[in-house]
């Protein structure tokens, strides 16, 4: 069935149609209701006769931790590129890379997608390869000179891991897809990483709250 198995589904094919109506329209250069109209007509047609797989959504999405992760990407975009331009032009040796393995707690194959994106944004970072089943990612780093780099970079990744599973996939609204297993290990995720993501997020917080509490006190 074209419209999916259950709303979400429903709504990311909803999506793909409206934006291959802005993509022609785009192509044509010019807004009228004529090139909208057959937009979403063309896009109804690639979707049918070249229907691509199916990709399970089966998380919610929550605009305002997606707001703060876009926000936190434009950060560390304007941060790396500073660095990487830096040591494009300083005197010295050129900075050594790495590749580095790095586990990620993320079960779903959309979300864990968009994070490998996130990482390819950020200038200094690139995913080479991915371990879809064990859910590690082997990512390339600009500078690994110093420990203090590599130490960044991990900090870095884990807070990307916990942004997306509280944009996207937070347990208490985690619905598995009916095209996978439904068990506690989905995607060789054991509840162990999930709750080392939660431990990790609860340390953050109580750091906000003496921050704040500082700033009262003076």
């Amino acid at each position: 069935m074209w419209a999916g198995g259950d709303l979400r589904e429903f709504a990311m094919r909803l999506w793909s149609l409206f934006w291959l109506a802005f993509v022609w329209v785009l192509l044509w250069g010019d807004i009228t209701w004529g090139n909208i109209i057959v937009g979403l007509v063309f896009g109804l047609v690639v979707m049918t006769v070249l229907p691509l797989p199916r990709v399970p959504v089966e998380g919610r999405l929550h605009p305002l931790a997606a707001i703060r992760l876009l926000l936190s990407l434009m950060v560390n975009f304007v941060q790396s590129s500073a660095q990487v331009a830096w040591a494009a032009v300083k005197p010295g040796p050129p900075p050594l890379g790495a590749v580095v393995r790095v586990h990620v707690a993320i079960k779903s194959d959309l979300v864990l997608t968009l994070a490998v994106n996130y990482i390819n944004l950020v200038p200094g970072t690139m995913v080479v390869e991915i371990d879809h089943l064990r859910r590690m990612l082997y990512v390339h780093i600009f500078d690994v000179s110093k420990q203090k780099y590599i130490d960044a970079f991990f900090k870095q990744t884990a807070y990307v891991e916990r942004q997306f599973i509280k944009a996207f996939e937070r347990d208490s609204e985690w619905h598995p897809s009916p095209f996978h297993g439904i068990d506690d290990d989905y995607h060789h995720v054991p509840f162990s990483d999930r709750q080392r993501v939660a431990e990790e997020a609860e340390r953050d917080r109580p750091s906000r709250g003496m921050r704040r509490r500082r700033k009262d006190d003076k």
